[in-house]
């Protein structure tokens, strides 16, 4: 997994955000540049919070304009935005279509909306979109975070310490006690 934008190399992972069916510990030993995953794109450059938990996947903060054209430039073909309107500075979803990306919409409020409901709705997502290349995100890659490890851990069955660390990959942070709460509680 590459973190943040000091980091230059991928570790591949589970592909936990697109198909949580490899093996649980997520481990593998191939490293692959960024860039050669990206048109030569160095995105870790552009981004700031940067995750990649998988050579599908992108986890990141808020975007801008110039974030959507690096994502576009690097081949994503799909964004998710987990952030609420208020939190939008610009019209998010005019840009990822003006660039030729998908745009999916599915607002996470913080704790409160860790609910059941918003992890099926985000599984849907993923599922319908299996196999693309997507940028997910939110303010700072925390919520994406959570919604991963909620999603392994209620969706997918896997266990404690395996979905947490999948949600750790993926950005989770200050949600982190709560998340592990949620999990304590079947689904």
């Amino acid at each position: 997994m590459t973190s943040h934008k000091d980091a230059t190399s991928l570790k591949l992972s589970d592909n936990s955000v697109m198909t949580d069916t490899a093996n649980d510990t997520g481990s593998s030993n191939n490293a692959i540049g960024d860039s050669a995953l990206d048109n030569g794109v160095d995105l870790a450059a552009v981004i700031d919070p940067y995750f990649r938990p998988d050579a599908n996947t992108i986890v990141c903060g808020a975007l801008d304009d110039t974030k959507v054209v690096a994502l576009a430039k690097a081949g994503i073909e799909l964004v998710i935005n987990l952030q609420p309107d208020d939190e939008l500075s610009f019209d998010e979803s005019a840009a990822v279509e003006r660039a030729g990306m998908q745009y999916e919409h599915l607002p996470i409020n913080g704790a409160a909306d860790l609910k059941q409901l918003k992890i099926l709705a985000f599984d849907n997502i993923l599922r319908q979109h299996h196999g693309k290349k997507i940028a997910v995100h939110c303010g700072s890659g925390n919520r994406v975070g959570a919604a991963i490890a909620l999603r392994a851990g209620w969706l997918r069955g896997r266990k404690m310490d395996t979905a947490m660390e999948r949600g750790r990959s993926h950005g989770l942070t200050k949600l982190e006690d709560e998340v592990y709460k949620r999990l304590l509680v079947p689904r």
